[in-house]
């Protein structure tokens, strides 16, 4: 029954989330973005990640795509930082899948 399955538009977002977290070093990113908590450069994440600048950057452009990672500028760098209205608003696979209720996503995410 239609009315029983989640709102085109937010599995949509959904999927547009889950299709951004389907490498793991993007999600390596994200985990080591958010545990420090402050912007970080790339070469700074070049370096723990331990993979090529521009491999890390294109990691990073698919990040900020989807809002996950928000980027500053600082001078003429450009520093990346965990979006902290996401981690609210991003469900776990497990309850998607599982039907429990899930946050609505809203227009920070």
């Amino acid at each position: 029954m239609v009315g029983d399955l989640l709102d085109r538009d937010i599995a949509r977002t959904y999927a547009s989330w889950f299709r951004a977290l389907a490498d793991p070093t993007r999600v390596q990113i994200v985990e080591y973005l958010a545990r420090h908590g402050r912007p970080m450069s790339v070469g700074e994440i070049v370096a723990a990640v331990g993979l090529a600048q521009s491999t890390v950057s294109q990691h990073l452009k698919i990040l900020t795509e989807v809002r996950f990672v928000l980027v500053e500028p600082i001078g003429t760098a450009r520093h990346y930082r965990i979006n902290d209205a996401c981690v609210g608003c991003f469900p776990s696979a497990a309850d998607v899948v599982m039907g429990r209720p899930a946050p609505i996503p809203k227009g920070a995410c």
